[in-house]
């Protein structure tokens, strides 16, 4: 009985891990091909799964809202963040 808890843990943390492991590989992949290696590569991966998880969660709109701006970086996140806190203000 144990065996099959533990064995149905596992099973349940290896769905869960599946969309952060394409991410991971995604970010590999983009690390690999800048040649990056050691602390260098460890940071890049941290950011880009961290940009990724939130790319992950941002509504269609804003974003479409954000490029019909023509909007990038710093400016394209301000809106983009205030555009959600909008939305989940207007949902409630």
């Amino acid at each position: 009985m144990q065996k099959i808890l533990i064995a149905t843990a596992f099973a349940a943390i290896g769905l869960l891990a599946g969309p952060a492991l394409a991410t991971n590989a995604a970010c590999d992949a983009q690390a690999a091909e800048k040649k990056l290696s050691g602390a260098a590569k460890t940071s890049f991966l941290k950011k880009c799964e961290s940009d990724a998880a939130a790319a992950a969660v941002v509504s269609p709109a804003c974003e479409k809202s954000a490029a019909d701006k023509k909007l990038a970086g710093a400016a394209k996140t301000s809106h983009i963040k205030k555009c959600m806190a909008d939305e989940a203000a207007a949902k409630k």
